[in-house]
């Protein structure tokens, strides 16, 4: 097993590992599995080593260290960094190369982090999946539309990205990748600078080995003291309500299995662990993020497809097509729909800390075509509640399963402290490569 993010900067920060050596590495990794796994839409190794000796020359001249010391950071490619190209994952923007970073790749630099490369996203972040391949197995999907970031961690080539959420693009493919994913509370990691879909929907977040590395990243991404860089400990063992599905999907039975045995599993450990049950309430979570969702994309994207439609995949033109037909009343009426349904997912958490549910139905599909269902995370991003998730065990034919745990807007830091402890007693540490 490679070392943490947390471990690494510390070891930067105090000179005992160089930066350029680290990167160096990193490199070597890349060449080994990068053909295979594709992750990386653009990268310059002679550009990252210099950013890594410029880390080293920092320290040496005894020059303020951030808590992100030397760290390289895979970037999703819908961030804006002005010194690499953002193609949003589209022909239209070949080559595009944005005069300003976003505001959280600013955030990276400020903590003494750099960007190691953009990673591959689905096309403008929808659907249409780009090159990158399940580092577990090839012939999978890694999900969607973080794909790139959350493969490139799984494979060892970084030890932490970031990806982006509209419905389940950070969870999901942390899930199929065997990483964590964490999708913090809406609204504490700035989206200046990035590629917009929804704007009431979308939502930053990070991709790492264990939930203490993917907290240290969030944090230095946040706004000031939103998200602590360390997870302490639960007082106590945590109590965690399940939903094994949503009124709108199933759980494959695999999945379904794996979940229960992973409760079982927190229930010997000492956590109180009790199911829960949607009311008609939440019926129509799907289709009011759904019906958000396309309204905004439509209106985001509507003038590049009336220039550059041939150029789009047929899932977006769809999407922006029917988008286009949804009336400002209905979206009106979705809007405070989704406001209704906060309020009311607010009462799952009178009798527990956390909300237990699988990310994903099943194991990524072995198809390359698709990324995977992201229903089980809708009501989370609808809602703009956190959410983790964490790999907790392999199917029979190998592939990663995992456990979305969420709690209650701004309880970010406390349900990091859940999925750490979650975590220690799941155990799982195996990695492709």
């Amino acid at each position: 097993m490679q070392p943490s993010l947390r471990d690494t900067a510390a070891a930067l920060r105090a000179g005992s590992l160089s930066a350029r050596t680290y990167c160096e590495g990193l490199f070597e990794r890349i060449r080994e599995r990068e053909p295979q796994v594709q992750a990386w839409a653009a990268l310059d190794e002679r550009r990252a080593l210099a950013l890594a000796q410029s880390r080293d020359d920092a320290r040496g001249s005894g020059a303020a260290r951030g808590p992100l010391h030397g760290i390289p950071v895979g970037v999703k490619d819908i961030i804006d960094t002005a010194d690499l190209p953002t193609q949003m994952g589209s022909p239209i923007f070949a080559g595009h190369c944005p005069n300003r970073n976003a505001q959280v790749v600013e955030r990276l630099l400020a903590a003494g982090a750099y960007v190691l490369g953009k990673t591959v996203t689905t096309e403008f972040a929808f659907l249409h999946p780009g090159k990158t391949r399940n580092p577990w197995n090839p012939a999978h999907t890694p999900g969607g539309s973080s794909c790139g970031s959350a493969a490139a961690v799984a494979a060892g080539m970084v030890s932490g990205a970031i990806g982006t959420q509209t419905n389940g693009s950070v969870i999901r493919p942390a899930a199929f990748c065997g990483v964590v994913g964490f999708k913090p509370s809406f609204g504490l990691i700035p989206c200046a600078g990035t590629l917009q879909f929804s704007g009431a929907l979308d939502q930053i977040g990070a991709f790492a080995r264990s939930v203490a590395d993917a907290a240290a990243l969030a944090s230095a991404l946040a706004e000031v003291d939103a998200i602590s860089p360390d997870v302490g400990e639960t007082r106590g063992a945590p109590r965690i309500g399940f939903l094994l599905n949503y009124p709108w999907n199933t759980a494959e039975p695999d999945a379904a299995a794996q979940f229960h045995a992973t409760l079982n599993q927190l229930a010997a450990a000492g956590a109180s662990v009790e199911e829960l049950r949607l009311g008609s309430t939440f019926d129509d979570a799907k289709q009011v993020h759904r019906t958000i969702m396309v309204y905004e994309g439509a209106r985001q994207h509507a003038p590049r497809q009336a220039q550059h439609r041939a150029r789009m995949s047929a899932a977006l033109n769809a999407v922006i097509d029917e988008g286009l037909g949804v009336s400002d009343a209905d979206y009106a009426r979705a809007l405070a729909r989704a406001g209704e349904i906060r309020t009311r997912a607010l009462e799952l958490f009178e009798h527990c800390d956390a909300v237990a549910s699988l990310p994903a139905p099943g194991v990524a599909p072995a198809r390359l075509d698709t990324t995977g269902d992201p229903s089980f995370c809708t009501l989370w991003s609808l809602t703009g509640f956190p959410a983790v998730s964490l790999p907790t065990g392999l199917s029979a034919g190998g592939l990663p399963l995992g456990i979305q745990l969420a709690a209650r807007a701004g309880a970010d830091d406390h349900l990091l402290r859940i999925a750490l402890w979650c975590e220690s007693m799941i155990g799982f540490d195996r990695a492709p490569f």
